[in-house]
Parts: C-alpha cells; structure tokens; sequence
C-alpha cells in the first residue's frame, strides 16, 4: 500500500450500506485492486452481482493477503473480529472501521502486533435504509470522515487511511474518541432514539389508518427510525455513558413542555430555541 493511498487488495468485513458503499468508491478510485467482502452468503452473493466486490465469503479466512482490511460491521462484531485477525493476515496490514463509537475498539486495538496498523475512524454520511442493495458510490462526497488517532497510532498508517478517505471525496477530521463519542451521543444516537420512541408512539396511539393521514413531517421527522436495529443496540451499549446525559437533557425539556402545557402555557421558549439552532445547522 503505497503512501498515497493505493492498496492491492482490500477486504471489507461487513458488506452494508457503508461497507458496500465503500467498495463502490474504492472500485471507482482504485480500479486496479482487487475487492474481497465478508459477510453472509446471500449479501455476498448480492454484493458481487451488483459489482460491488469481486469475490468474498463468510468466514473470515477469506482477508489473506489483504492489505487493507476495512471492518464496517455493527461495533462489537468489528471489536471481534479485530482481535481474530492477527491469527488470519501473517504480513503486515493497515486495518481501519467506521463505527459510531470508538472507545471500545480502540481498547482493543491496543493488543494488536506491531504489524497490524490500526485506524479509528467514523464516515459522517448514511441513508435511512441499510443494506448493500442502498450503497453507492458517492456517498461520501462532500462529508466529513472523522478519524480518531491516539498516542499508539502509526503516523504512516494514518496518513494511508486519510489519502483512502480522500479518494472517496470525503473530507478527514481528526478528533479524539472520548470527544467523539460524547458528540455523536447527541448529534446521531439521541435524534435516532428519539425518531424511533417518536414513532413508536405514534404508531401505537394512532395504528395504521391513522398513519394513513399523516403529513410529511411526521415522515421527515421520523426517517432514522427506519435504520437496521442490530446496529444500534451495539451502539447504545458501547456509548450508553455518553448517551445517557443526552437523553436526560431530552426528558427534562419534554417533561418541562408537558408542565406548562398541563398549566396552559405553550412551550414558546423552546420553539424559539429549537428554530435557532436549526438554522445553525443549515
């Protein structure tokens, strides 16, 4: 693998949304490496015929050789399979993932051999749908790929990582993984909890010939609670202390608009609050 970034063969554990669309941008960056997946039969079988690897397998075996081995499965299979690997790739390697926590694996990373790179990193880009059937090519134009470096970190693997991440059209920003846990906690885990507590309410208080007369924002609102389960329970428990607090803050502004709504006093301030910082994000 050179220092730009070139790799001759890549493995990528867990062929989803973000697994496959990598494959998808490291065919179209890197057009003379061979792409290798691991997942199961019926992914990898889709997965090759979309054109999205070459070959692949189920078992782990199949990432001999790999120079590049990416793990975008949910966050403890990664954790898992991070530490199967020294006994699979016998030369040395650059391994990197794109789970929504870092603490964790990033403990585990520290027993690797020295022969094994390893790089934290989180793609800041997604879609309401998993699976590899919704991967693309371009789905990190544009957005920000955190990578979380720590003291024990190959500098030449991260530069590696980095040139990779650019190749894609994605933008690398280095910040640490306490600092991007806590932030994740309330930018991506609390609004998808919220969008499927939100949803699972509605749904039970309305039932489908009420969701038959929603609008589009209740749609809008809730388009994250369509997201693939498996990944998020890892997530929650992998980050709960950071999640927690954000939930609390959560709890308090609702039961703090219920109070005024039961006294008669509509929840202005949090509207205002809520508009301006909306506009921040845009």
């Amino acid at each position: 693998m050179s220092a730009e970034g070139g790799f001759r063969r890549m493995a990528i554990v867990g062929v989803g949304l973000i697994g496959g669309s990598i494959a998808f941008a490291a065919r179209r960056a890197f057009p003379e490496a061979t792409l290798v997946g691991v997942d199961r039969d019926d992914v990898i079988l889709a997965a090759r015929q979309l054109g999205a690897v070459h070959h692949g397998g189920t078992d782990l075996d199949v990432v001999r050789g790999a120079d590049l081995i990416l793990l975008a499965a949910p966050v403890r299979q990664n954790v898992a399979a991070l530490t199967r690997l020294p006994a699979v790739i016998e030369g040395t390697a650059t391994i990197f993932d794109v789970g929504s926590t870092k603490r964790e694996i990033l403990e585990a990373a520290r027993a690797l051999p020295p022969r094994l790179a390893f790089v934290g990193g989180h793609p800041l880009a997604g879609a309401a749908r998993g699976g590899i059937e919704a991967s693309r090519a371009d789905l990190f134009e544009g957005r920000p790929w955190i990578l979380t470096p720590t003291a024990d970190t190959d500098p030449a693997a991260l530069a590696r990582v980095a040139a990779v991440v650019r190749a894609f059209g994605a933008t690398p920003i280095e910040i640490g993984a306490e600092a991007h846990d806590r932030i994740l906690a309330y930018t991506s885990h609390l609004p998808q909890l919220a969008a499927s507590a939100l949803m699972h309410v509605v749904g039970e208080g309305v039932g489908e010939r009420g969701l038959k007369l929603a609008g589009r924002g209740l749609a809008d609102t809730t388009r994250v609670a369509s997201s693939p389960a498996t990944i998020w329970t890892d997530i929650c428990a992998t980050n709960a202390d950071e999640i927690l607090p954000a939930l609390d803050g959560l709890i308090r502004t609702l039961t703090g608009m219920r109070d005024g709504l039961a006294a008669g006093v509509p929840p202005e301030p949090v509207f205002r609050s809520g508009a301006r910082w909306r506009r921040r994000l845009e």
